[in-house]
C-alpha cells in the first residue's frame, strides 16, 4: 500500500510496550504454492465460504468469491467503498466491514447496510466482523483518527481509539469496548462461550466473554506477540490463524514510551527514510487456550504483507493489503 500523502499531524501518545519476548521462531516455513489473481489490488481479507470457494474484498470495492483450486473468479458484488474484513454465511449471504460504509451485508448482489453509526457517530474504519450463535454480529472499527490508506499514522501516534462494537438481531448497535490499540480480526470460539479480537498495535489477542459467569467481561488470550496481529479465523481443524502483518519494530517500541514529538520527527521523515517493517509473510495458529500450534514465515516466498489467513480442509490461504492476488501456501 502507497503511503504518498501522509497526514503531517499527529498527536501521539505514550505507552510502555512489554519487552519483547524471546522468539520461538517458526515451527515450518510458509512456502507459497499458487497465486490466484484478484480483479483488483488488495485483497485484505480471505474466507471460505459454505462451498470451499475464498471470499475476498478489493481496493475496487469488489466482493469476489475465487476457485481455490482453480483459480476461476466470480464477482458477486461491489461496496462502493473500501471492504476489509468478511465472513460468508451459511446461507450464502456474506457479512461485510466496509471502511467507507460501515457494516454491510451482501444478499445476491444486493448490498444491505446494518450499521453506519453508533452512540450517534459515523462509523468508520470498520475492520472485521463475525456472528455468534444467536445472532449478534460483532465487528471491529481499528481507529476514529486516520484514514485506511495512512494507518501506519495510528501506529505511530497510538491513538488508542480502536472498538468492539456489536449489532444485536434486533438492530441495535452498541460499542462494547473503547480505547482498543487499533482493533483488528474478530473471531466467535467455536463454543460460542467468547469471542477473541486482535489488538495489532497492543501485540496482542484479547478475550470477551459471552456466556458463563465471567460475560460481559474481556481478558487477554495472548499477549506480547512478536508481531503485529491481523485478521484472524476459524479454521476447520479448530485452531484460531492469525495473519501477522509484521514483526514488532524496534525503533517504534523504543519510541513508544518517549515524549511525542521524537515520533512526530520520524513521522515526518520522507517516506524514503522512513523506517519501515521488515518484508515477510507470517501466520501463527494457536488453540483456544491461547497455545501456539503453528508458526508459519516465509522471507523470500513471492508474496508479502500477509493481513488474513484461512485454513479449511489442510488447505490454507492468504490475502494481503498490498498484493493483486490471494496465496494458496503450503503449511507443513
Amino acid at each position: 500500500m502507497t503511503d504518498a500523502k501522509p497526514r503531517r499531524l499527529i498527536h501521539p501518545r505514550r505507552w510502555t510496550p512489554p519487552a519483547a519476548a524471546p522468539d520461538a521462531g517458526p515451527t515450518a516455513p510458509l512456502m507459497v504454492e499458487r497465486r490466484l489473481p484478484t480483479g483488483a489490488p488488495g485483497p485484505e481479507d480471505v474466507a471460505f465460504d459454505a462451498t470451499g470457494g475464498v471470499i475476498t474484498g478489493t481496493a475496487d470495492g469488489s466482493i469476489e468469491r475465487i476457485d481455490p483450486a482453480t483459480g476461476a473468479r466470480t464477482v458477486l458484488g461491489n461496496t462502493g467503498g473500501r471492504p476489509l474484513g468478511l465472513e460468508p454465511r451459511p446461507d450464502g449471504t456474506v457479512l461485510i466491514c466496509d471502511y467507507d460504509r460501515g457494516l454491510l451485508r451482501l444478499v445476491d448482489g444486493r448490498l444491505e447496510v446494518l450499521a453506519d453509526a453508533v452512540d450517534g457517530q459515523r462509523i468508520t474504519f470498520a475492520s472485521n466482523v463475525a456472528e455468534a450463535p444467536d445472532g449478534t454480529i460483532w465487528f471491529t472499527t481499528s481507529t476514529s483518527e486516520w484514514h485506511v490508506e495512512h494507518y501506519l499514522g495510528d501506529m505511530f501516534e497510538h491513538s488508542g481509539t480502536g472498538r468492539l462494537l456489536c449489532r444485536t438481531p434486533d438492530g441495535t448497535v452498541r460499542t462494547v469496548e473503547s480505547g482498543l490499540k487499533f482493533a483488528n480480526g474478530v473471531v466467535v470460539a467455536p463454543d460460542g462461550s467468547h469471542l477473541v479480537f486482535a489488538e495489532t498495535s497492543g501485540y496482542r489477542i484479547r478475550r470477551h466473554w459471552l456466556t458463563g459467569p465471567q460475560a460481559g467481561t474481556t481478558d487477554t488470550l495472548v499477549e506480547n506477540l512478536p508481531g503485529f496481529p491481523d485478521n484472524m479465523s476459524l479454521g476447520s481443524d479448530g485452531l484460531l490463524w492469525v495473519a501477522i502483518a509484521a514483526p514488532r519494530n524496534a525503533l517504534l517500541d523504543r519510541l513508544l514510551p518517549l515524549p511525542g514529538f521524537l515520533r512526530t520527527l520520524v513521522w515526518n521523515l520522507p517516506e524514503a527514510v522512513r523506517p519501515e517493517a521488515t518484508p515477510i509473510a507470517w501466520v501463527m495458529a494457536f488453540d483456544f487456550s491461547g497455545q501456539v500450534v503453528h508458526d508459519l514465515r516465509g522471507k523470500d516466498c513471492g508474496y508479502g504483507f500477509v493481513t488474513s489467513v484461512a485454513e479449511r480442509d489442510g488447505t490454507l490461504v492468504v490475502g494481503s493489503l498490498s498484493e493483486d492476488a490471494v496465496a494458496v501456501v503450503r503449511s507443513h
